[in-house]
């Protein structure tokens, strides 16, 4: 496949930054970047026959339609068949993790449960934003070049899959007896772009911390104090 035509779909803005210099970098084919759930249609796609669409930290489900006409590659974010499913960078960190692997997944109809292209290390040190950003460097620099450059088949996934369950707002309130080590896991894997801030509730406040620091002498981080909603 010497000059493929291929989509990047992506919400966050390191991802679109990255996207953008693929884009107008040379030796990679035909790049079209979306960002919204609207423009990946099916009329676009059939207008651009993309060899492969990239989904790089993508928010929404992938219509079946598309699956099943467009060869489609998601990135997760653990050693697959091991957790499958939803937060999973939340759900490492909390596991007590420091490694893991991005897979390059062939989407199906079942949620990560695809094919592997590639299989990356990560390292799970810093804010979550630090290692999204890292993530997608490995993305962007290592894995998709890959896939375009070798055109690899994927294999299947092997071993019994473990399920995450995705994570809701109210689960990043920090609670009574965490450790410092936990607090400060709790802090750090939520501090990332569209994400909900760890918080602690004082009377008709609101404390959300992020940028955490684990020191000798405790825990230093920015807090952000605001009123708690009447519906909150």
């Amino acid at each position: 496949m010497s000059h493929p035509s291929f989509i990047i779909a992506t919400t966050k803005s390191w991802n679109i930054k990255l996207a953008s210099e693929m884009k107008l970098g040379t030796g990679y084919g035909v790049v079209h970047v979306i960002t919204q759930k609207e423009q990946l249609n099916i009329d676009f796609l059939n207008e651009v026959q993309p060899d492969y669409i990239f989904f790089p930290h993508w928010s929404w489900i992938i219509p079946d339609e598309i699956i099943n006409t467009f060869c489609c590659v998601i990135f997760h974010m653990t050693d697959l068949p091991f957790g499958r499913g939803g937060s999973p960078l939340q759900n490492l960190i909390e596991r007590g993790l420091g490694e893991t692997k991005i897979c390059a997944v062939k989407a199906s109809g079942e949620i990560d449960a695809g094919d592997v292209y590639i299989r990356h290390p990560l390292s799970l040190h810093g804010t979550a934003e630090e290692i999204f950003i890292r993530a997608g460097k490995i993305i962007f620099c290592e894995m998709i070049p890959y896939i375009l450059k070798e055109n690899p088949v994927p294999v299947p996934q092997v071993g019994t899959a473990t399920i995450f369950k995705r994570r809701t707002p109210d689960m990043s309130e920090l609670t009574p007896n965490m450790s410092l080590e936990k607090c400060y896991d709790y802090i750090r894997m939520l501090d990332a772009e569209d994400y909900p801030k760890a918080f602690l509730r004082y009377g008709n406040l609101n404390l959300q911390f992020s940028r955490p620091k684990l020191t000798s002498n405790g825990i230093v981080a920015d807090v952000l104090i605001k009123e708690v909603e009447a519906d909150e």
